[in-house]
């Protein structure tokens, strides 16, 4: 059974950053590119970053470039998501996505909160 378990959100100031994870299970992570998309309250979904299986391949929404960094660990199997000078327009729940192009499984999710 294919699992994708977020965690690392919670609640920071503008300005402020914080480091999402993805631990993958059930499947050859490491055959497997990853994304990160996010739902802000009221909104659909927004892609936010892209990684290919070996590392390599990484883009991001315009939205966030120059702020995110997206990593993997295909040792550990995990999916990393580094948010820096975070905004309140950030504020979203942000999963983890299996596949490129096609995304086929997406995680629970994390709850990130930017407010003052």
């Amino acid at each position: 059974e294919v699992q994708l378990v977020e965690s690392g959100g919670g609640l920071v100031q503008p300005g402020g950053s914080l480091r999402l994870s993805c631990a993958a299970s059930g499947f050859t992570f490491s055959n497997y590119g990853m994304n990160w998309v996010r739902q802000a309250p009221g909104k659909g979904l927004e892609w936010v970053s892209a990684i290919n299986s070996g590392g390599g391949g990484i883009r991001y929404a315009d939205s966030v470039k120059g702020r995110f960094t997206i990593s993997r660990d295909n040792a550990k199997n995990t999916l990393y998501l580094q948010m820096n000078s975070l905004k309140p327009e950030d504020t979203a729940v942000y999963h983890c996505v299996r596949g490129i192009p096609t995304m086929d499984y997406r995680g629970q999710g994390t709850q990130v909160t930017v407010s003052s």
